[in-house]
């Protein structure tokens, strides 16, 4: 029996179709018709097609396409036909609309039918229910709205002459330790994220470094004293909820990038130049490779040199097994999203922020009380590219075929489950190192992903032209999202361990756009994913949006 996978050695998708027809005994004993409303001419509506006289026969309900996702640990999509034939008809219907401009001070004036005193319009808002204050925070695209919120929020020192804020206001702590006073924490970090709220506001409340905590800058990408407009810092995550800390690349102060459409290629080549510098330089050190590499930012060159030594070590076996750290973590959430009922929706802040890690190979096992007197039991540390290598080992051993070989020509070979007669492609955008796709079986409505063409598993065999096609393909999977409406995406990548033997993984990276009323209940905790369109509609969708 083949591995439940979407994914037929024969290079094909293979997918479900349910074509549901039932009788259903009717066990209810009372009937309760009574009135619903009026129609425009005063007849009644009732609600007897509620209450059938006997049993319900379906002859022919909604069709229903089951596809297994490519890889069985990610579930089930699942299609309803009459929502997808709608997209069909029209794919460039698949998209957000721009949300509404949103003024309260606006609203004030007409009420008042003049301009509102500053002082009084502050006290107005200070008399908004917290609630409100929130939904204001984040929907608001009033910049004089967001800084009445913002001086509520907190307390900033202001320069006498312009009334811009300078700085926070600072108290000491208990201990000594300076602390900004900050009133009301999630008004503060909701205002922090919006947009529209003006840049010098944005600076002083999150963006300068330091404001946000004392974690240290370890790392920076910086143009701009050459006359560009890129910078980043890298800041170190020592107590994290990644184990072994973990490491975060910003957009710096001096460059304030809250949109995905704000950011251009040398941006996002910044970002992805600090993680691929930091795991090459890590694992260079725990191999003994020595280098001058204190207080500087390594050249591109030099990154490629250093990937070129470490992989010559690794051809040791003996350095290839004592290897402390043997896969990547790399995530990026873009967007903030807070609802007034104070449920966080997406992200920890709005501004650029990618984080990345390496893992451990093992990590202490500890059994129970009882296993006290063992000898340091070990178990693997779990990284999500490792579920990838088990079910790609298990498929070759149950189907005599290497995985990612199949699946590419399946995304060649697509076919339409609709049987039109139009363009099946699901590839939004290739090159020759890398490809933009759509899954056939989405788990987030929105997803996209990204897989390496030929034999790349990892950033350490990814040579110079492949990291800059991995970064280019980043960049035109989030800003096609973007473009299509997508405020909130979560990024994640999945890669093969440094130090495995099996050559059939590829790099893979998935987007996961999080939209408006599909927050995930009952349905997506069991893997069930529903989806209201066809894959390669959606494809077509993300393509137009390619200039």
């Amino acid at each position: 029996m083949h591995p439940k996978t979407s994914v037929d050695p024969s290079g094909k998708f293979i997918y479900g179709v349910h074509r549901p027809a039932f009788h259903v005994v009717n066990l209810r004993e009372n009937d309760y018709v009574g009135p619903l409303g009026f129609f425009e001419d005063g007849a009644p509506v009732d609600n007897q097609t509620n209450f059938p006289a006997g049993p319900v026969d379906e002859f022919a309900a909604d069709v229903i396409y089951e596809i297994p996702n490519p890889f069985p640990f990610r579930g089930v999509t699942y299609i309803a036909r009459p929502w997808a034939e709608e997209k069909a008809k029209d794919p460039s219907a698949i998209r957000l609309p721009e949300g509404p401009a949103v003024s309260f001070g606006g609203c004030l004036r007409q009420w008042f039918k003049n301009t509102v005193p500053p002082e009084k319009k502050a006290a107005l808002f200070k008399t908004l229910p917290h609630p409100l204050k929130l939904a204001l925070a984040e929907t608001s695209t009033d910049p004089e709205d967001l800084i009445c919120l913002a001086e509520i929020s907190c307390e900033f020192v202001f320069d006498e002459e312009t009334r811009h804020p300078r700085g926070l206001r600072y108290r000491k702590d208990e201990r000594g330790r300076p602390r900004p006073v900050i009133i009301d924490h999630i008004l503060y970090e909701v205002i922090a994220n919006n947009p529209r709220l003006p840049d010098n506001y944005k600076q002083v409340m999150v963006l300068r470094p330091g404001v946000q905590g004392g974690s240290e800058i370890v790392g920076e990408w910086n143009d701009i004293p050459s006359g560009g407009n890129t910078h980043v810092f890298e800041y170190l995550r020592r107590n994290s909820y990644i184990p072994w800390g973990h490491y975060a690349a910003n957009m710096a102060d001096d460059a304030v990038r809250y949109r995905v459409n704000d950011l251009s290629l040398k941006d996002i080549r910044a970002l992805r130049h600090l993680y691929y510098q930091r795991t090459y330089v890590r694992l260079a050190r725990s191999l003994g490779i020595s280098m001058e590499w204190d207080r500087r930012c390594l050249a591109e060159q030099e990154i490629e040199s250093l990937r070129k030594q470490i992989i010559e070590a690794l051809k040791n076996p003996a350095k290839r097994n004592a290897l402390k750290y043997t896969r990547t973590l790399w995530g990026w959430n873009f967007g903030f999203g807070y609802a007034p009922t104070r449920y966080r929706l997406h992200a920890s802040h709005q501004q650029i922020h990618q984080q990345y890690a390496m893992v451990p190979a093992n990590v202490s096992a500890n059994f129970s009380k009882d296993a006290e007197n063992m000898a340091d039991p070990m178990t693997t540390a779990y990284a999500c590219g490792d579920q990838i290598a088990d079910f790609i080992r298990h498929y070759r051993q149950q189907t005599g075929r290497i995985f990612f070989d199949a699946y590419l020509q399946a995304i060649e070979n697509n076919r339409r489950m609709d049987g039109r007669n139009k363009d099946a492609s699901l590839v939004i955008y290739r090159d020759a190192h890398v490809m933009l796709f759509v899954p056939k079986a989405q788990t987030s409505q929105w997803e996209v992903q990204m897989m390496t063409c030929g034999p790349v598993g990892n950033i350490l065999e990814a040579d110079t032209e492949t990291r800059r096609s991995l970064d280019q393909a980043i960049l035109t999977a989030v800003q096609v999202l973007e473009k299509m409406g997508a405020k909130m995406i979560t990024c994640i990548e999945y890669s093969k361990a440094f130090n495995a033997a099996d050559v059939d993984q590829r790099l893979l990276y998935a987007f996961l756009p999080r939209l408006p009323e599909s927050p995930g209940a009952f349905s997506e905790a069991q893997l069930r994913w529903i989806n209201g369109h066809y894959p390669e509609d959606f494809a077509a969708a993300c393509r137009s949006q390619l200039t």
